[in-house]
């Protein structure tokens, strides 16, 4: 089982430390390709319009002005820069040893600036989203997609993908159908279903953690994860097709 994240927006900076080391990331055959989105991104960081041009707003200057220096930047393991709501519920400094190992295993991080990045590789904080287009780079998740597809498909191979991405990051690798179950969460009301935001986030989280806490063997087909999703929740599996990758729905109450 492989379960695939999005980043989140906000991170939390490591205030001391070495910067990045390359060669320690996982998927290095990326690091060209990361180290052409980093100078793309110190570029326009830089830029007078800075910060319009990167869709963000007056309170995250402090954010786009470290954009500048993330080559030296002191780095640390994405569980402890990566933050938020999902990554909350998520709760990997409370997991046990045993399943935190499992969690730097299981957890790839799709990202706009690092291509895929596991739990356990150092990195500094950043502020970039997948949406985004960069000069000589272009819109990042096409930018993206040819590459995470030949990289990533050895540690894919004969694995089950959860897939709890935004459809933001989703759009910059899509994985086999056959072997991937998107997550989608609900509200219901009277019989009526709401697509939810906030909440998706955190029930993925939350899911996230169930699979790598809980007893017995990880799920290893589509089913099994529905029926390790029902210890917890109210869920359904839609059988996905040759083109469409199978959807686990959890359904909350309204």
């Amino acid at each position: 089982m492989l379960i695939l994240l999005p980043p989140s927006e906000g991170k939390t900076p490591a205030a001391t430390g070495s910067a990045v080391h390359w060669p320690s990331l996982s998927f290095p055959e990326l690091n060209s390709y990361r180290v052409k989105v980093l100078d793309a991104l110190g570029t326009v960081s830089a830029h007078e319009d800075a910060l319009a041009l990167l869709g963000v707003g007056a309170s995250l200057k402090d954010d786009v002005d470290r954009n500048t220096r993330l080559h030296a930047e002191p780095a640390a393991p994405a569980h402890q820069i990566y933050s938020g709501v999902l990554y909350d519920a998520l709760g990997y400094s409370t997991l046990s040893a045993t399943q935190r190992r499992k969690a730097d295993e299981s957890v790839l991080v799709i990202s706009a600036l690092w291509g895929a990045v596991r739990f356990g590789d150092s990195v500094p904080a950043y502020r970039l989203s997948m949406g985004t287009a960069l000069h000589d780079v272009g819109r990042l998740a096409s930018f993206w997609k040819p590459h995470l597809t030949g990289v990533l498909a050895p540690a894919i191979e004969g694995r089950l993908l959860v897939d709890c991405r935004s459809s933001t990051y989703a759009a910059a690798w899509a994985p086999p159908p056959a072997q991937t179950v998107a997550v989608n969460v609900f509200t219901e009301v009277g019989g009526v279903r709401k697509v939810v935001s906030h909440f998706a986030k955190h029930t993925r989280g939350e899911l996230a953690r169930h699979l790598l806490s809980r007893r017995g063997n990880a799920p290893a087909t589509p089913s099994a994860l529905l029926k390790a999703a029902r210890e917890t929740w109210n869920a359904e599996l839609v059988e996905g097709t040759n083109r469409k990758p199978h959807a686990l729905n959890i359904i909350l109450p309204g």
